[in-house]
């Protein structure tokens, strides 16, 4: 019992944002991602993986956030989102000493090229990338430093009382009521041979210029907190579109990282 009381202590002092795009969303991405794999890519995924896929592998980082190792708890912590003030680009920010998702992202590439890295340290860092991409697909994971990405932007989902990260997170992808299988199929049919080409850009500061953008939208109007219909009306086709982006983009990564 007071292993447990620790353990809760450490996470909720945590300072991590809450998840990107829930379990759903996650897995989306990486079954839109996997769909997009080049033949030496799958086979360095397999290779590393093992039974596991993609979709799988998309939320152990998040999974493993309940650790109360220091590991997951404080250096891990930052991994999952970068702080871009409105008006600034990336390049004009500077990460925590822990880094952040875009210098995980860095470290972990750098793990999957080391031809002497063990398959374990391979295994970890490949369910990073994954999981980073798809976060870095969230727009409030690029959060503008005021509201910790809109967790501390309180409003109503249907009456419920939430916060506008979460909305995002599973709201929006919940309203659909689909399978993360029949949502990937669904959008990935969508994604024209130009989209994967517009998409296919491997550069994370392109991916976050671009989240930002749809930061800015996304917001509700000034007083509104009551979210419900119309806020589904306006912003699923953004999220869609956001799922999609981050899918191809993480087969543009790792076809790039294993070529």
């Amino acid at each position: 019992m007071h292993k447990m009381l620790i353990a809760a202590l450490l996470i909720a002092s945590c300072p991590s944002q809450a998840l990107a795009w829930g379990k759903t969303g996650h897995r989306v991405i990486a079954q839109i991602g996997d769909a997009h794999l080049s033949r030496r890519a799958r086979a360095q995924v397999t290779r590393i993986l093992g039974v596991e896929t993609m979709a799988e592998a998309s939320n152990w980082p998040d999974f493993m956030k309940s650790s109360p190792e220091p590991y997951w708890q404080r250096q891990a912590s930052p991994w999952h989102y970068v702080t871009v003030p409105s008006g600034k680009s990336y390049a004009e920010t500077v990460p925590p000493p822990e880094g952040d998702a875009v210098v995980a992202l860095t470290r972990f590439s750098a793990t999957l090229r080391d031809p002497r890295a063990t398959i374990e340290d391979k295994r970890h860092a490949l369910r990073f990338v994954i999981h980073i991409v798809g976060d870095l697909a969230q727009p409030l994971h690029s959060g503008n430093g005021v509201d910790r990405g809109g967790n501390d932007l309180k409003v109503t989902w249907f009456g419920k009382p939430t916060n506008l990260h979460s909305v995002w997170d599973v709201e929006l992808i919940d309203d659909e009521q689909l399978s993360y299988s029949e949502m990937a199929a669904w959008l990935n049919a969508r994604i024209t041979p130009a989209l994967v080409r517009e998409w296919s850009d491997t550069d994370p500061r392109q991916w976050i210029a671009d989240a930002v953008a749809v930061r800015d939208q996304i917001y509700p109007a000034s007083g509104e907190t009551a979210l419900g219909y119309s806020y589904i009306y306006r912003n699923t086709p953004r999220m869609e579109v956001q799922l999609e982006k981050g899918g191809i983009r993480l087969a543009a990564y790792l076809n790039a990282l294993f070529r």
